[in-house]
């Protein structure tokens, strides 16, 4: 397991003095004496929803009370540009860190300066994406299945055969990679199912509708899309193309795809699908693991932790009355949050301080208090995933197993 040494004696000493007990946060009342906490955010590609909500969690927990009296919190955009990531974690374990929360650009491109932070008693965490550097923690999603499971359904809605889109993320990006590799594992089992085009939308709603209008326009035909983020932005091009009939989408979570996905007028157009993908809430439960591994000297058995894979289909859509996702309810009036809003930046058992202030602003919720996460016995190890989130390593051999949906036998 990953050691901090003296920083986490210190941060032991502190935990006494403060009265922290272990797995929560109390004694905030003495947090004005403790140390803070250099915590730097770093971002490699930024300027979708998704990302801003992520990074919002991120501020806003550390402005929440007891945090707010514990954390220093620096935020770095370095761009897609793998070396300019690595230039900033340099300067960050330069200038003291004591940790870095992170969405990498690269799962192996960064791990010299993983390594590097490491030996000098930083605690390094990544959200969303994986590095394959050992000494790195992760939160992601990316071993649940998104790819296989939402390609799965887009086939089960065709009956096994049409012709169909991929709307992809950033090229190059293990995100992207794990997806598609998911997706390809059904559909090549399909000789029917036919992928007329194939384009990188870099997860943007703007580009994804940009980039589907080009396709729609010369595969008027289709059936079907498989769709990353960005998928609202299918959606629009699918209404300004006039057609009568609407393919099907699979794409992830934005809420104007749910309130699309139950929406009458379109279901008798024929519209279906699933909203599935990446939770921005990764980005606050490996903020909290960090936090409590440096302030109340947390172990984890493991590495990488496992995010569950979110599954609302069209019959699940249940609008919000309130601020949160609370009851049942997984998504939001159109009047309350722009169609581009990742609904799954909330986990009510996880991350029960967050609201839309805090996901849309970066702002703490009004008379909140960081809650302690659960045990570890909560917590999933991530598989092993070759170039995702390991090296050398044998993946499992059912890793592209359906866990939320049955495959079509004709």
């Amino acid at each position: 397991m990953f050691k901090t040494g003296s920083l986490k004696r210190l941060a032991l000493g502190l935990v006494v003095g403060a009265g922290l007990a272990l797995g929560g946060l109390g004694g905030a009342a003495h947090a004005a004496d403790a140390k803070k906490y250099k915590i730097y955010l770093s971002l490699s590609y930024s300027g979708n929803a998704w990302q801003s909500e992520a990074a919002n969690i991120v501020k806003a927990l550390a402005e929440t009370p007891p945090y707010d009296k514990l954390v220093d919190l620096k935020e770095v955009i370095s761009g897609t540009d793998v070396q300019a990531q690595i230039s900033a974690y340099e300067s960050m374990i330069a200038d003291g860190a004591n940790g870095i929360i992170s969405f990498p650009i690269s799962s192996s491109g960064l791990n010299k300066a993983i390594r590097r932070g490491c030996k000098k008693g930083v605690l390094i965490w990544v959200y969303d994406g994986m590095v394959t550097e050992p000494c790195a923690y992760s939160v992601s999603y990316l071993g649940s299945g998104f790819g296989e499971n939402t390609a799965q359904y887009l086939v089960n809605l065709l009956h096994g055969k049409g012709n169909i889109f991929l709307s992809r993320g950033v090229a190059g990006n293990m995100v992207d990679k794990r997806h598609v590799d998911g997706a390809m594992s059904v559909f090549k089992k399909y000789p029917d199912i036919h992928i007329v085009a194939d384009y990188y939308a870099n997860w943007d709603d703007q580009t994804t509708q940009l980039e589907t209008a080009k396709a729609l326009a010369a595969h008027p035909d289709v059936d079907g899309i498989f769709a990353q983020a960005g998928e609202d932005g299918a959606i629009k091009a699918m209404i300004a193309s006039g057609r009568q009939k609407l393919p099907f989408l699979t794409g992830e979570n934005s809420n104007g795809f749910r309130l699309a996905l139950a929406n009458p007028d379109y279901q008798k157009r024929g519209f279906n699908g699933v909203s599935s993908g990446s939770p921005p809430a990764s980005s606050g439960v490996a903020f909290k693991l960090m936090m409590e591994q440096l302030v109340n000297g947390r172990k984890l058995p493991f590495h990488n932790v496992l995010y569950p894979l979110p599954w609302t289909t069209a019959e699940e859509v249940k609008i919000c009355t309130g601020d949160r996702i609370e009851n049942g309810c997984n998504a939001f009036p159109a009047s309350k949050v722009p169609d581009s809003f990742v609904t799954q930046v909330f986990n009510e058992k996880w991350l029960p301080e967050a609201s839309l202030v805090s996901a849309l602003e970066g702002k703490p919720t009004p008379g909140a208090t960081i809650q302690p996460l659960p045990g570890n016995d909560n917590f999933q190890q991530a598989p092993d995933m070759p170039g995702i989130d390991c090296n050398n390593c044998t993946p499992p051999a059912d890793l592209y197993k359906l866990t939320k949906v049955k495959p079509f036998n004709g």
